[in-house]
């Protein structure tokens, strides 16, 4: 287990997307979230206070938590400096980037000389089967955006709140580092060997109750040439019986590929329910989920209602309003 609270490291994070790791943090967990340390040039702020270690460590913060998600997801040397400072200070290190902390011979040797732990959440701590296929008990449903860092996550956690307030049986199943981080358990879904993925997403999602719902969180998009393996996956492995459609309106192209748009929802859901439907013939669309957090009351409102008229399905901004209507399409099923 990982030392709660945490101070929220965001580096020099370009952008408070680039942060999503930490800010999903302080969104579902704000109990853990003592502060935010930044370094010169952040373009990224939580709205916690800013802190120092020191300050830190005086309001009780155990572990700094490396909250930024850059591309490739690499330990950038401009952050060694305090990342050592703050073992040397006491705190544990926990990070969710593919370059691990355990690979990383000073941040290793200043962690054995002060007697503190490095969490490397994103190492599979199981040994996955290979998917089979079988249709399994329960009920299970996933968020499948147009995009990376559209609300998928977020959208789960809407749901599963939303189920757990209603008291229907619902468990969220994270499958990528901010959801662990968040949940304190999980798989990260993206360090899986390849042949696997689909089989740990059968594996996290075992038979359950016939009325229980897997809340499975999304990830990548299948237009997304960079991590559409990793949507596939969890399509395949996650059988879902229900999919809400995800989307952030203001991009002007995918995240990280400016030479490729965004495709419509009607796209979208003309492309994975079919996929969707070599696992489990009878899933079906019922949602969107718009995250409007860059567009005004006025506008998401406006947004939104364009957007059910188009595709005659609910659409909401979960985390803004509330999933309800979501949960409400899926307690209809």
């Amino acid at each position: 287990m990982i030392p709660t609270p945490y101070l929220l490291f965001l580096g020099d994070a370009p952008d408070k997307l680039a942060a999503k790791v930490a800010q999903g943090i302080k969104d579902w967990r704000p109990e853990n979230a003592v502060g935010q340390l930044r370094l010169e040039g952040c373009q990224a702020d939580l709205g916690l206070t800013d802190m120092t270690l020191e300050e830190a460590k005086a309001a009780g913060a155990k572990t700094l938590v490396i909250g930024v998600a850059n591309r490739g997801g690499v330990i950038s040397p401009v952050w060694k400096e305090v990342l050592i400072a703050a073992i040397e200070a006491g705190f544990d290190i926990a990070s969710g980037l593919h370059n691990l902390l355990r690979n990383e011979a000073d941040l290793v040797a200043a962690s054995m000389a002060h007697g503190t732990n490095l969490h490397d959440v994103r190492v599979p701590g199981i040994d996955y089967p290979i998917a089979n296929g079988v249709k399994r008990t329960g009920k299970r449903v996933l968020a499948v955006g147009t995009d990376c860092s559209v609300g998928k996550m977020y959208t789960g956690l809407a749901i599963d709140a939303e189920m757990q307030k209603r008291g229907m049986k619902s468990t969220f199943r994270a499958t990528g580092q901010t959801g662990i981080l968040i949940t304190g358990q999980g798989c990260p879904l993206d360090a899986v060997i390849a042949d696997f993925m689909a089989g740990a997403v059968e594996y996290i999602s075992p038979d359950n109750d016939p009325d229980h719902w897997d809340v499975i969180e999304g990830q990548g998009s299948l237009f997304h040439v960079s991590y559409s393996g990793v949507t596939m996956a969890l399509i395949h492995g996650g059988q879902p019986d229900a999919i809400i459609l995800a989307h952030e309106p203001t991009r002007t192209h995918m995240r990280g590929l400016p030479d490729y748009d965004l495709p419509s929802l009607e796209a979208l859901r003309d492309m994975c329910l079919p996929i969707a439907r070599v696992a489990n013939p009878a899933c079906q669309v019922v949602g969107i989920s718009v995250n409007t957090a860059a567009l005004t009351e006025d506008e998401a409102k406006e947004y939104l209602a364009k957007v059910e008229a188009e595709m005659g399905l609910p659409a909401v901004d979960p985390y803004r309003d509330g999933a309800e209507r979501l949960v409400d399409a899926l307690e209809a099923m």
